[in-house]
C-alpha cells in the first residue's frame, strides 16, 4: 500500500511548516492507510514560540535554577551511559517481571512523575501524554494508531518509580544517542562526555564503533531509558501498533537524529521511511506542552477503545 504525508520542515521560531506541494510517499505494511493532515492550514496546530516558563523551547543556556538541575542531569547522564551500563539495563529490564498491569493503569502511575530532565514543563506525565495525542488527534483525526502512540510514548518513566526498580532520572529521562560509538557534538552538553569511559575507548570512540555504516537502528544499542523500556515492553507483549509508532516509540528521544539530522549512517531504509512519521510527531510532543490541562475522564473513553484494539488487557513490564 502506498500513502502520501507531508513532510515537516523545521525551521527556528515556526519549528514546523509543510513543505509546499511536495509529498513524501513510502509503503507501510499491514493495511494502515496513513493520509496527509486532514486539518486545514488555518486551523491546524501552530508551535508556540515559548515553553510555560516564558523562554525558548530546549534552551540549555538559559540561566536559572531550574536550568542548572538540567545541565546536572546531563552531566551525570553523560558519564555514566556506557555499553556495560546498557547491556546490563537491557538484560535487566527486557525481563519483563516489575509488574502485570495494563495501559491505562500505567497511564495513571505517571501521575507521580515529574521529568527532571524537561527544560519546558514540570506538570504531571499524563497531562504531557494527553496534551500530545489530543493535539495529534485535531490534525490527523483518522490516525488512531497515532493518537496511540502520543498517548502511550513516554509511559516507560515509570521505571524511575520504586516498584520499577527506582532508576535515577539519567537512566530514564533526556535525549537519547547511540552508545558504542562515537558521541556527536549535537548532543546536549556534549563536553561531559569526556568522563565517559567509552569516551576513550577506541573500540567505540570512532564514527561507525562497532556498527556498520547502513546496519540499521535496530541493530544499535541507545543510551538506557523510557524510550527503549516502552518499546520492549510493547514488542515483547505483542502490539500491533504498526511499524511507525513502534519507531516513534523507541527514538522520540533521539534528537541529534530527528532535530539535528547526524548519526544517518547508521539507518537503513527501513528507518529513512519510519523517520517520515516521527519528524510529524516530533511537534506535537514537544510543542503541545502547557498549564492548560485535558479533562482526562472526558478523553478516555475513546483512548481505552485505541488500548483495546492495539494491546492486550494485561502487559507484563
Amino acid at each position: 500500500m502506498t500513502i502520501s504525508v507531508e513532510k515537516p520542515i523545521f525551521e527556528e521560531g515556526s519549528a514546523f511548516k509543510k513543505s509546499g506541494d511536495k509529498i513524501g510517499e513510502f509503503k507501510l505494511d499491514g493495511g494502515f492507510s496513513m493520509p496527509k493532515m486532514d486539518t486545514e492550514d488555518d486551523e491546524a496546530f501552530l508551535a508556540p514560540e515559548m515553553n510555560a516558563f516564558g523562554r525558548q523551547f530546549r534552551d540549555y543556556d538559559v540561566e536559572s535554577e531550574r536550568q542548572k538541575g538540567v545541565e546536572e542531569f546531563y552531566r551525570l547522564q553523560h558519564i555514566n551511559q556506557t555499553v556495560d551500563f546498557v547491556t546490563k539495563m537491557r538484560a535487566e529490564y527486557g525481563k519483563l517481571d516489575k509488574k502485570v498491569m495494563s495501559i491505562w493503569e500505567c497511564c495513571e502511575l505517571l501521575n507521580e512523575v515529574v521529568d527532571e530532565s524537561d527544560p519546558d514543563l514540570d506538570e504531571p506525565q499524563i497531562q504531557h501524554l494527553l496534551q500530545s495525542a489530543e493535539a495529534i488527534r485535531k490534525d490527523y483525526p483518522n490516525e488512531d494508531w497515532l493518537h496511540l502512540t502520543a498517548l502511550i510514548h513516554d509511559l516507560g518513566k515509570v521505571i524511575t518509580l520504586p516498584q520499577f526498580g527506582g532508576l535515577p532520572q539519567w537512566a530514564v529521562v533526556g535525549d537519547t544517542f547511540p552508545v558504542g560509538c562515537a558521541f556527536d557534538e549535537s548532543n546536549v552538553h556534549h563536553k561531559y562526555f569526556i568522563d565517559n569511559p567509552d569516551f576513550h575507548n577506541k573500540a567505540y570512540n570512532t564514527k561507525n564503533g562497532i556498527y556498520s555504516e547502513g546496519c540499521g537502528l535496530n541493530n544499535v544499542m541507545m543510551s538506557w531509558g523510557h524510550d527503549d523500556y516502552m518499546y520492549l515492553v510493547a514488542k515483547e507483549n505483542g502490539s500491533t501498533l504498526p511499524s511507525p509508532g513502534q519507531f516513534i516509540i523507541r527514538y522520540h528521544s533521539f534528537y541529534p537524529l530527528h532535530t539535528a539530522g547526524e548519526y544517518t549512517h547508521l539507518m537503513n531504509e527501513e528507518d529513512k521511511e519510519n523517520l517520515k512519521w516521527l519528524h510529524v510527531f516530533n511537534k506535537y510532543d514537544l510543542y503541545s506542552k502547557s498549564k492548560v490541562h485535558v479533562d482526562v475522564e472526558k478523553v478516555k473513553p475513546y483512548y481505552m477503545s485505541l488500548i483495546k484494539k492495539y494491546f492486550p488487557e494485561n502487559l507484563r513490564w
